[in-house]
């Protein structure tokens, strides 16, 4: 695939079955995602994959923590928390590992680990999968940050998921750089 293309018509793909990628296609997503522009070279991120009954043990996990936040949460919502991780064969848990850095802010730490997950998001596209960057609730969650293991410097920037394409893909909405884009020219 073009690389501008590429660019251009990558989507976010809700609709996710299995087969999940292999293991030579999710090393190529990594391997993109590495290629982040890293002010410093601090390597700040740090990937979880999770997927087969993980998937299950995750739900699990979801649905503790949304009744530790919310202990008057629904049997209904509690079952939604327990389902979000099988929407998708492979979910990829994105996080930022936020070091101290007297060049290097932790918000630009955080931009490159953005920026590595639009790596994998584009590689994954580039390879016939489909994928989508979910945030929410869960992302925020010291709960379920803990229970993944994070660090207290570290924190989840979502969750990818990655699986085949159910359907067809949507074409992507085109947006007129015109409307995005001034130029500053210094003068009052």
């Amino acid at each position: 695939m073009e690389a501008l293309d590429l660019m251009l018509n990558r989507v976010s793909v809700t609709r996710l079955t299995d087969p999940a990628p292999t293991s030579a296609q999710l090393d190529l997503m990594f391997r993109a995602a590495l290629r982040a522009p890293d002010h410093g070279q601090l390597r700040p991120w740090r990937f979880l994959t999770i997927q087969g009954e993980a998937r299950e043990r995750l739900g699990k996990l979801m649905a503790e923590s949304l009744r530790v936040r919310s202990p008057e949460a629904s049997d209904d919502a509690l079952l939604k928390a327990r389902k979000m991780p099988l929407r998708a064969p492979l979910l990829v848990v994105v996080i930022a590992c936020v070091q101290p850095h007297p060049k290097v802010p932790g918000s630009e730490q955080v931009l490159a680990v953005s920026c590595a997950a639009h790596g994998l998001l584009l590689a994954a596209h580039a390879q016939g999968l489909g994928a989508v960057w979910r945030t929410g609730e869960f992302s925020y969650d010291p709960y379920l940050a803990k229970a993944l293991g994070l660090t207290g410097d570290e924190q989840i920037l979502g969750f990818i998921y990655i699986g085949t394409p159910e359907g067809t893909l949507r074409t992507p909405p085109a947006l007129e750089p015109k409307e995005f884009v001034s130029e500053w020219t210094g003068a009052n």
